[in-house]
């Protein structure tokens, strides 16, 4: 049996092949769709100043079509998804050298076997714990690309409490997946979608957004988190019960499992180290959330009069930093976290060069899927596929447009990985459809976050989903026949909840 896994795991593809094949199966498609127009309207909803050529190609009576992707699109798609990609890359290098340094500290292995043991026999609330708090993140600010960071911890953690590495990746990817699936408050999706509905007049209900966003967030938290802890007690009943494949039990024992002491040492020093890695995460957190947009109703001269002073450090505001400013304070707290450790200056560089490194096939994987939305940009396919959604909703009755307009936006979604984006380019035509059909826009808004959220579950065009597998050494593959059973559950959970809504506001 065990010579037959071996086999299969072999015969794999990567996630690296999966997204090359992704890639050229976009550029062929747009190759047979070539010259396919592409309805005015869906040009005319776009952001002028994003899209101004395209727009003033319709506003001079010419008609905007799918462009056919060139040999040189492929060849190109993933330089060009390293610079499309730059800041993200940025702070994944930046973070992984500051986990590397503190791993060579000892303190967060030593912090770990603490934590384990205060938790003996309750090793499964921690998962309930980490996953709510992630749902938070990913609900008030959108937390997806931030996690990648955590991988490293939370894997060692729950090796360590007996599970697998499939535990670790459920507690943050399905956690923080959650929150943002059941967006309030995120400005990356209901901020953002609200702003798009506005931009073509019709003012957006914030209260229904809210109330049906916490529902969607609160009931998939939920469904995920007993679906974890499940599949958790499994494992920690016997280890056999994994559905990871022998080779990456091999590589989950070499990384994560080796016998050591549970009695480790936990010193003063370690603890200051632990103090500053929380505090480095504090910050992370607080210089994301949309204090312009939460606390100040976006005016910006009132957020800056509070929040200016906060630029010293990176010339950016706390609530104005993003993936370039994180990757600069990572790699400050790396270096402080050596200070504090007493660690030699050619031992600090070393260790940090090392931790990066060991993320460099995360930064790949997130060039390589940012390069298939960069040759769906180009090509235009992108707007044919959301043309021909708007047109197959039109006229259908109320109990089939609320599944069928989720299904389109989970594949929009699968097309359009960034939550922002899609908002900006599919809410300026599915909003207005809604209220021309009479349904509720804000309902629709709730409808794209809930399936954008659910299809970035297992997207491969997700840098978030395959990088942070590739951070916890699971096969994609691995992933996607355990997540199966909770997508689909989540996904009929949602579907109910968002026609009664759509039936009831």
């Amino acid at each position: 049996m065990t010579n037959v896994k071996e086999k299969k795991k072999k015969n794999s593809l990567s996630a690296f092949s999966i997204l090359m094949i992704l890639l050229a199966i976009v550029c062929l498609f747009s190759v047979f769709l070539n010259g396919s127009p592409i309805s005015s309207k869906i040009i005319d909803a776009l952001d002028p100043e994003k899209y101004g050529e395209l727009v003033d190609t319709v506003k001079n009576g010419g008609t905007v079509a799918v462009q056919s992707a060139k040999l040189s699109d492929f060849i190109m798609a993933i330089p060009k998804g390293f610079q499309d990609a730059s800041d993200l890359i940025i702070f994944i290098f930046g973070i992984g050298g500051f986990i590397g340094v503190m791993m060579s500290t000892g303190a967060l292995e030593a912090g770990i076997y603490h934590l384990v043991g205060k938790m003996k026999g309750r090793e499964s609330k921690l998962i309930v714990i980490l996953m709510f708090l992630f749902s938070l993140g990913g609900t008030t600010y959108g937390m997806a690309e931030e996690t990648i960071g955590f991988y490293p911890l939370i894997t060692a953690a729950m090796v360590v409490a007996g599970f697998d590495t499939l535990v670790a990746a459920g507690t943050v990817l399905l956690g923080a997946g959650a929150g943002v699936l059941g967006s309030t408050i995120n400005p990356f999706a209901t901020g953002a979608a609200m702003s798009s509905l506005s931009a073509v007049g019709i003012t957006p209900n914030a209260t229904t957004v809210m109330i049906v966003g916490a529902i969607l967030w609160l009931t998939t938290v939920a469904a995920v988190i007993f679906f974890v802890i499940k599949y958790a007690q499994k494992v920690k009943e016997n280890r056999a019960n994994t559905e990871l494949t022998p080779s990456e039990i091999e590589e989950m024992n070499e990384n994560y499992g080796q016998e050591k002491d549970q009695g480790l040492e936990f010193t003063g020093t370690h603890k200051a180290v632990l103090g500053v890695f929380a505090f480095s995460f504090v910050i992370m957190i607080m210089s994301l959330i949309s204090y312009v947009d939460i606390n100040f109703k976006g005016d910006e001269d009132a957020y800056l009069a509070a929040f200016g002073w906060s630029d010293f450090l990176t010339g950016q505001p706390l609530g104005y930093w993003y993936f370039a400013e994180l990757g600069a304070w990572f790699i400050l707290m790396s270096i402080i976290i050596a200070i504090v450790a007493h660690m030699g200056e050619k031992n600090y560089v070393d260790t940090f060069i090392a931790g990066a490194a060991d993320l460099l096939s995360v930064a790949l994987i997130i060039a390589v899927a940012r390069g298939i939305t960069v040759v769906m940009n180009s090509t235009h396919l992108d707007f044919f596929i959301l043309d021909r959604a708007s047109q197959m909703l039109s006229g259908v009755p109320t109990f089939v447009f609320v599944p069928l307009s989720y299904l389109v936006y989970m594949l929009l979604s699968f097309l359009v990985p960034s939550t922002s984006g899609l908002a900006a380019l599919s809410i300026p035509v599915m909003g207005p459809l809604a209220s021309t059909l009479g349904f509720n826009p804000n309902i629709m808004i709730m409808i794209f976050c809930a399936a954008c959220g659910l299809i970035n579950f297992i997207t491969p065009t997700s840098g978030v989903v395959m990088g942070g597998l590739a951070a916890a050494k699971v096969e994609y593959s691995t992933y996607l026949k355990w997540v199966k059973k909770p997508f689909f559950v989540v996904m009929i959970l949602n579907i109910v909840i968002l026609s009664i809504c759509m039936a009831i506001f």
